[in-house]
């Protein structure tokens, strides 16, 4: 993975589609699971439905990519993720 340009602060995910967030609209959202128990991670668009899902294990990050409107939600609040912008 090449350099990430950070474009927001760090928050804990939502753990429903209700407090889900579209991390600022970003396309780019740094994952990171904070916990040691694997997590279960959600994307959903702009409707609540839900595109697709990931589990994320303990001490693990992932960039993923959306669309502006998708929003993020996970099984706990120990994902925290941030608006990213991928170089290189």
């Amino acid at each position: 993975m090449g350099a990430l340009k950070v474009l927001g602060t760090e928050a804990a995910c939502g753990t429903s589609v209700g407090a889900a967030s579209t991390f600022n609209a970003s396309t780019n959202v740094r994952l990171v699971n904070t916990g040691t128990t694997v997590r279960l991670v959600t994307v959903a668009n702009s409707a609540d439905a839900t595109l697709g899902t990931f589990s994320l294990a303990g001490g693990e990050a992932a960039v993923i990519k959306k669309a502006t409107t998708d929003q993020i939600f996970a099984a706990h609040a120990e994902i925290k993720g941030t608006a990213v912008l991928t170089e290189g």
